[in-house]
């Protein structure tokens, strides 16, 4: 699996806001065949110019959720979310803002 392909967006929330100023925690949802590893080495490789280091990764498996239009009911894919410990570095996702 390419690099580029493992990390698909941050997620911004006000929860992941809270946890990466606090306890320097930033969450990406990821392709749902990426490992720890992989989701590793493509954070570290795609923030090199901040010199980021990756202290820590967990991995969470998010269900889809169900809905309904009317009488027809569809379901949303499932997805994986990575929540990523930084060692050094700051991620800056709004460059001017």
């Amino acid at each position: 699996m390419r690099i580029q392909d493992v990390i698909r967006r941050p997620l911004i929330t006000e929860k992941s806001t809270i946890q990466r100023e606090l306890e320097n925690v930033v969450v990406f949802e990821v392709d749902g065949r990426a490992n720890k590893v992989e989701i590793k080495r493509a954070v570290e490789e795609q923030f090199k110019k901040d010199n980021v280091k990756v202290a820590d990764v967990r991995i969470v498996r998010m269900h889809g959720k169900v809905r309904r239009q009317g009488r027809f009911v569809g379901r949303r894919p499932d997805w994986k979310k990575a929540y990523v410990r930084l060692a050094s570095g700051e991620i800056e996702f709004f460059e001017g803002v």
